[in-house]
Protein backbone atom coordinates (compact mmCIF):
# COMPACT_ATOMS: atom_id res chain seq x y z
CA UNK A 1 0.00 0.00 0.00
CA UNK A 2 1.67 3.19 -1.29
CA UNK A 3 1.09 6.38 0.97
CA UNK A 4 -0.64 9.55 -1.03
CA UNK A 5 2.23 11.98 -1.55
CA UNK A 6 1.00 15.80 0.14
CA UNK A 7 3.32 17.54 -2.70
CA UNK A 8 3.32 15.83 -6.10
CA UNK A 9 4.55 19.05 -7.67
CA UNK A 10 7.39 20.35 -5.75
CA UNK A 11 8.82 23.70 -6.68
CA UNK A 12 12.03 23.99 -8.38
CA UNK A 13 15.27 25.74 -7.05
CA UNK A 14 14.57 28.35 -9.35
CA UNK A 15 10.91 29.20 -7.75
CA UNK A 16 11.56 28.55 -4.51
CA UNK A 17 15.00 31.36 -4.92
CA UNK A 18 12.37 32.94 -7.00
CA UNK A 19 9.69 33.53 -4.72
CA UNK A 20 11.75 34.26 -1.39
CA UNK A 21 13.11 37.05 -2.95
CA UNK A 22 9.90 37.93 -4.37
CA UNK A 23 8.68 38.20 -0.90
CA UNK A 24 11.88 39.55 0.43
CA UNK A 25 11.29 43.20 -1.15
CA UNK A 26 7.57 42.77 -0.69
CA UNK A 27 6.14 41.92 -4.91
CA UNK A 28 5.11 37.97 -3.89
CA UNK A 29 1.44 37.68 -5.83
CA UNK A 30 -0.58 35.88 -4.18
CA UNK A 31 -0.93 33.29 -6.34
CA UNK A 32 2.60 32.41 -6.20
CA UNK A 33 2.08 32.72 -2.48
CA UNK A 34 -1.01 30.60 -2.22
CA UNK A 35 1.51 27.75 -4.61
CA UNK A 36 3.73 28.09 -2.43
CA UNK A 37 2.20 27.17 0.50
CA UNK A 38 0.06 24.24 -0.92
CA UNK A 39 3.41 22.62 -2.64
CA UNK A 40 6.22 24.29 -0.85
CA UNK A 41 8.11 22.68 2.33
CA UNK A 42 7.99 24.90 4.88
CA UNK A 43 11.43 24.56 6.18
CA UNK A 44 13.11 25.33 2.51
CA UNK A 45 11.01 28.74 2.86
CA UNK A 46 12.68 29.20 6.16
CA UNK A 47 16.45 28.55 5.25
CA UNK A 48 15.89 30.34 2.08
CA UNK A 49 14.92 33.31 3.91
CA UNK A 50 17.26 33.21 6.83
CA UNK A 51 19.86 33.11 3.71
CA UNK A 52 18.51 36.09 2.04
CA UNK A 53 18.02 38.24 5.21
CA UNK A 54 21.96 37.38 6.08
CA UNK A 55 22.64 38.11 2.75
CA UNK A 56 21.01 41.45 2.54
CA UNK A 57 22.03 42.73 5.99
CA UNK A 58 25.95 42.32 4.71
CA UNK A 59 25.15 43.43 1.85
CA UNK A 60 23.75 47.07 2.96
CA UNK A 61 26.40 47.02 5.58
CA UNK A 62 29.28 46.90 3.09
CA UNK A 63 27.60 49.43 0.81
CA UNK A 64 27.50 51.94 3.77
CA UNK A 65 31.11 50.59 4.99
CA UNK A 66 32.07 51.74 1.58
CA UNK A 67 30.39 55.32 1.18
CA UNK A 68 31.61 55.74 4.53
CA UNK A 69 35.14 55.19 4.01
CA UNK A 70 34.71 57.42 1.16
CA UNK A 71 34.52 60.40 3.44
Amino acid sequence: MTKPTKNPHKPSLGAVIKSILAAGIGVQSDKNRTRDFEQGNPLTFIIGGIVFTILFIATVATVVGIVLSNN
